[in-house]
């Protein structure tokens, strides 16, 4: 049984063939790569090529660019099916992050950057198509946290590998590149060669949708991804450059990350099943408000660490908002608008590193109050999602509503 050679109806494949588990295999693939190319990404700028904040905030943009261009995925469905369109992503990924360390140069390290978000970005968005078409509405979120525990658990190796082997056998930025990629095109030769093409369900779109009733998905990734600009470009940029973080402590930081994903994001996924997107999320942002503040102050190494894995932790609630869109969606444009997301979701992300890369330059603090003020908004948008989301009930307008009626 190979990709090329069997076809399987998603809905009854089981065991470990299933898709659920295709899609923990391809989230541990992608990982195995990208966590260790995260990793070395500010060491490499500030030790191979002495980056500032300035040529940081570049280079960052520049990846974020295929994240903006994600929409153009529905155009090459046109071409190959979503199974395929991920796994040529995964490979892509896999290059990218293999070659890096070749080209240590501002120019070299732009390119490979480019390459490398290429195939991250169209395989996020393949993957979250995927999962919404494959997976059960009523157990989406709780499917969801486990994809990402594997992905986690993937983390894990990466950062566990480089903490013990960095110091230990000497090991140059170009050999742990190499390796990661090499790992990542391992596991996708595995996938193909042992995983079914799985037949289409719903026949998606095949053009560009946007749908005025989608209007709060739309703002909600918009604001998570101006926020999570702040987080990934500069609060890892801050481990660095103010508090002197090596390879193998930044290594040491990610790994706790990667526990506790591995071990609280299957648990988050339960119980947003349990309580619902809009409480989920209101947790969230109030939490992140409050880190952020704390950045923009931290002035001892540890408390920011401490910052820097809490931050992290309430990243797996953001499935509440791919499980939002899902109970209010057509399934027939999942597809369209997974694409259509991430664009939304890299709109901010593709100007907000430069811009903060320059404010970077004078006040750090002012970097991080202003992710503060993102996630007040976005706390403010997720107190209009409704209790229960579905088709003709996609936003809760309760500061319309009549007090008494409002506190029902």
């Amino acid at each position: 049984m190979t990709y090329f050679t069997q076809s399987i109806d998603p809905t009854k494949a089981t065991g470990w063939r299933s898709p659920a588990v295709l899609l923990m295999i391809m989230a541990g693939a992608m990982q195995l790569s990208f966590a260790a190319w995260w990793n070395l990404m500010n060491n490499f700028a500030v030790q191979e090529l002495s980056f500032t904040g300035q040529e940081i905030g570049i280079q960052q943009s520049i990846r974020e660019i295929p994240g903006f261009l994600s929409f153009l995925a529905i155009y090459l469905l046109l071409l190959m099916r979503e199974q395929t369109l991920a796994y040529l992503s995964l490979l892509l990924l896999g290059i990218g992050v293999a070659v890096t360390g070749y080209f240590p140069t501002a120019l070299g390290f732009y390119v490979t950057t480019l390459i490398m978000s290429i195939g991250f970005h169209y395989y996020e968005t393949m993957a979250q198509s995927l999962s919404l078409q494959w997976l059960p509405k009523q157990t989406a979120a709780a499917s969801m946290g486990k994809i990402i525990a594997v992905g986690a658990f993937a983390q894990l190796i990466a950062y566990g590998l480089i903490f013990i082997a960095w110091k230990m056998f000497d090991l140059t930025f170009t050999t742990v590149f190499a390796i990661a990629g090499g790992m990542t095109l391992i596991v996708l030769a595995f996938l193909i060669m042992t995983y079914p093409r799985f037949s289409e369900g719903v026949v998606q779109h095949k053009k560009l949708i946007l749908r005025k009733r989608y209007w709060l998905y739309y703002a909600l990734t918009f604001m998570a991804g101006a926020r999570r600009q702040i987080f990934t470009v500069f609060a890892g940029f801050l481990m660095v450059e103010k508090f002197g973080y090596d390879v193998h402590e930044v290594a040491a930081l990610f790994f706790i990350n990667g526990a506790f994903n591995m071990l609280l994001a299957p648990k988050i996924g339960s119980l947003i099943v349990r309580f619902g997107e809009r409480k989920a999320l209101i947790v969230e942002y109030i939490g992140l408000i409050g880190v952020f503040v704390c950045y923009a102050f931290v002035d001892n190494a540890t408390l920011a660490a401490a910052l820097y894995v809490i931050d992290h932790a309430f990243f797996a609630i953001a499935i509440a908002i791919k499980t939002y869109f899902q109970k209010i969606s057509d399934p027939a444009d999942i597809a369209p608008t997974a694409g259509v997301a991430f664009t939304i979701n890299h709109i901010a992300a593709v100007f907000i590193p430069v811009i903060f890369g320059a404010v970077w330059l004078v006040s750090p603090a002012a970097v991080f109050l202003a992710g503060a003020a993102m996630a007040g908004v976005s706390l403010i948008l997720s107190s209009l999602i409704p209790s229960d989301p579905a088709e003709g009930k996609e936003v809760d307008l309760w500061f319309r509503r009549p007090a008494a009626q409002a506190a029902e």
